[in-house]
């Protein structure tokens, strides 16, 4: 299901209640520690003290890691907006899953840097194309339907460079690294699948009210608006780190 870019109806209500939202990542985006899946000076302490496998501290800081990392849930909260099945949901989310574990894995075990401002630039283009999409933009604008499973799969790649962006800012010891950092992707997934729980039980809620058909549209306008303001921030910072 997908909804017109204008069905013509009064949605300031959803307006009030979901500007709150895009406020507070306007707050935590411009936070120092806050912003998207940024490391806290305690993780970062420990990943550049540790040695050895240590697969449990791993796997909590992955599931930290996805559960704050916000701009990854805006994402997975555009791609299963519509999905009403839990066989379609399960598809999606495996797709966003394979792809952004091969990356990370690949990105840190290989040692290949890329810049963490352009991939979180990019990761926020995922959010705004979901939005698009959401609201059968393409369709409208190019007269066909983009491949969204192929979508989903080629941005859980960017995804992934995103969270091995962050690994790679911190001195990792060889000593049981691919251990660890298998540790760390199954964490990411614990917690993808914990944030995908509380989404799923938020949206089933809310799609049984009466006001979600015409929500719905004002709703991925505000999921396309935070996707602008992670592209921009992350643009800027790579300006000014230029």
């Amino acid at each position: 299901m997908r909804i017109s870019l204008y069905d013509g109806r009064d949605f300031a209500l959803p307006v009030r209640i979901l500007l709150p939202v895009l406020l507070l990542l306007v707050t935590a985006g411009f936070s120092p520690s806050g912003f998207a899946h940024g490391v806290t000076e305690g993780d970062a302490l420990f990943i550049e003290q540790t040695s050895g496998i240590q697969l449990l501290p791993f796997i909590y800081l992955g599931a930290k890691h996805m559960v704050t990392g916000y701009d990854h849930l805006l994402f997975l909260l555009g791609v299963i907006f519509f999905l009403y099945r839990m066989r379609e949901v399960g598809i999606y989310v495996t797709l966003f899953a394979v792809g952004h574990s091969v990356t990370l894995l690949f990105g840190v075990l290989s040692e290949i840097h890329v810049n963490p401002y352009i991939v979180d630039a990019i990761i926020g283009l995922s959010v705004v194309y979901k939005a698009l999409d959401n609201l059968g933009a393409f369709k409208r604008w190019l007269g066909f339907q983009p491949n969204t499973k192929a979508a989903v799969l080629i941005f859980g790649f960017f995804h992934g460079f995103g969270l091995a962006t962050k690994l790679q800012d911190f001195t990792l010891s060889e000593d049981g690294l691919v251990a660890n950092i298998l540790a760390f992707n199954l964490g990411v997934e614990m917690g993808q699948l914990l944030a995908l729980g509380g989404i799923l039980i938020i949206m089933n809620f809310w799609r049984r009210s009466r006001a979600f058909s015409y929500q719905a549209f004002t709703a991925n306008v505000v999921l396309m608006a935070a996707g602008f303001l992670l592209i921009g921030y992350q643009m800027t910072g790579y300006l000014i780190a230029a």
